[in-house]
C-alpha cells in the first residue's frame, strides 16, 4: 500500500500562488487595468487598485481630457472604487499613470485579450 501511495501525484492547486499573492502577506499593491467587451466592437476598460489618497474623481476627469472619451466612477461592494473608461485605453492610462507619477510601470497590470 505504501508504494500506491508514493506513485498517486498529490493534488496541485493552479491556484494557490495566485490566493497567496492576494493574501496580503509581503505583496505589493497592484494597479489592474482591464478591458470588458460590450456589444460588437463596443469596449470598456476598468482600472482598478488605485490607493484611496488619490482622488478619483480628478483623475477621471484628467483621463477624459486626454483620451476623448467618457467614463465614470463606480463603487463595487468588493473590490472598492473603480474608474471605468469608454473604448480601449488600456496602453493610454498605463502610461498616464506612470507620467503622472500616481504609479510605478512595475505596479501595473494589463488583463484582456
Amino acid at each position: 500500500m505504501s508504494e500506491l501511495d508514493t506513485q498517486i501525484p498529490s493534488a496541485f492547486d493552479p491556484f494557490a500562488e495566485a490566493n497567496a499573492e492576494d493574501s496580503g502577506a509581503g505583496s505589493k499593491e497592484y494597479v489592474h487595468i482591464r478591458i470588458q467587451q460590450r456589444n460588437g466592437r463596443k469596449s470598456l476598460t476598468t482600472v482598478q487598485g488605485l490607493k484611496k489618497e488619490f482622488s478619483y474623481n480628478k483623475i477621471l476627469k484628467d483621463l477624459k481630457k486626454e483620451f476623448c472619451c467618457n467614463g465614470t466612477v463606480v463603487q463595487d461592494p468588493e473590490l472598492g472604487q473603480v474608474i471605468q473608461l469608454q473604448g480601449d485605453q488600456r496602453k493610454n492610462v498605463s502610461t498616464f499613470l506612470v507620467q503622472a507619477g500616481i504609479v510605478k510601470k512595475e505596479n501595473i497590470k494589463i488583463h484582456g485579450f
